[in-house]
């Protein structure tokens, strides 16, 4: 699909339940401009209320219980408008409001079984959890398989399934373990793995199960060797599920071309993010978390166009 027809496709509409920041690119904020730029209809609803993500010195705001979130869904469910055809979730600490959002989705579902949950299960990164650890077993029992793709890191992959991964081919099998759990899309965004690129490179892994209308199954997997950068970003995650969510869907069975689109275009945001911070903090400094923000808005052209400088590989 070229991006000028995006905008001609009956209405898709999203039902995005994320943090939302005053200042800033993270959840909510880093989601729903791309999304709407690609011709989607975003609903939101904000988990927090802060004044910006938690990287800076100070922050502020406020925090969405589960029975408050409750009582936004029964009011759009009281209007007849809980018609969705995705749902996207990210980062969240408390699990009664992750348990919520699973009975919201299974609802949702029940009303339109074609509907597609993106789930990123942010539950940690490099061997440590940065969120309570109850919040696992809700994720491995509960979130993961009412999800339909998602986008765990190594870490998070590994604590899912309860096996690590060190080679290309264990990876394969957790991201099959991940499949018999409920998604039909697992895309480890990062990995330890070693780069044939050298180095200066991450791999990502996809994997993308198809049923066939005869009731046959097959399965891409591609992998990614992605450019490091050597600064942290905030909101990059968000960024991801959300392009990995309209490219997935305007290439349903295309798992490679969906990773090409939704690569280039984190390629193109932290391109331009990080050239921007290293100008403003000047040479020889590090750029501070304000300086770091995605510059969102600059990349559209690149979001609804991304030029393709990320090739995925298929992998046997």
């Amino acid at each position: 699909v070229q991006a000028g027809s995006v905008l001609s496709l009956p209405s898709c509409r999203v039902l995005s339940i994320q943090s939302h920041v005053v200042r800033g690119y993270v959840g909510n904020k880093s989601a729903s401009f791309p999304l709407q730029v690609l011709g989607f209809e975003v609903d939101s609803i904000n988990s927090v209320q802060f004044s910006n993500h938690t990287g800076y010195s100070h922050w502020k705001g406020q925090v969405l219980t589960a029975d408050e979130l409750h009582v936004l869904y029964e009011g759009i469910k009281l209007n007849n408008v809980h018609h969705y055809d995705y749902v996207l979730t990210g980062y969240s600490r408390d699990t009664s409001f992750l348990e919520m959002v699973v009975d919201i989705i299974q609802e949702l579902k029940r009303a339109n079984p074609s509907l597609v949950y993106v789930c990123d299960p942010v539950l940690g990164d490099h061997g440590s959890m940065y969120v309570p650890e109850n919040l696992h077993p809700v994720y491995k029992n509960k979130v993961v398989p009412v999800a339909d793709i998602i986008t765990p890191n190594q870490f998070e992959a590994e604590l899912l399934t309860g096996k690590n991964i060190s080679t290309e081919k264990e990876a394969v099998e957790v991201m099959d373990l991940l499949h018999a759990m409920g998604p039909d899309t697992v895309v480890i965004t990062s990995s330890d793995l070693p780069s044939r690129l050298g180095d200066q490179f991450l791999v990502s892994l996809g994997s993308q199960r198809t049923v066939h209308p005869d009731g046959s199954r097959s399965t891409q997997r591609v992998r990614m060797d992605v450019p490091k950068v050597d600064a942290v970003f905030v909101g990059t995650g968000d960024l991801f599920a959300a392009m990995l969510l309209a490219w997935t869907h305007h290439y349903p069975n295309d798992l490679k071309t969906a990773c090409e689109k939704t690569f280039s275009v984190m390629h193109h945001v932290i391109q331009r993010t990080i050239s921007y911070a290293h100008e403003l903090a000047g040479p020889g400094r590090r750029p501070s978390p304000p300086q770091l923000e995605l510059r969102m808005v600059q990349s559209k052209a690149d979001i609804e166009d991304p030029a393709i400088v990320m090739r995925a590989t298929v992998i046997s």
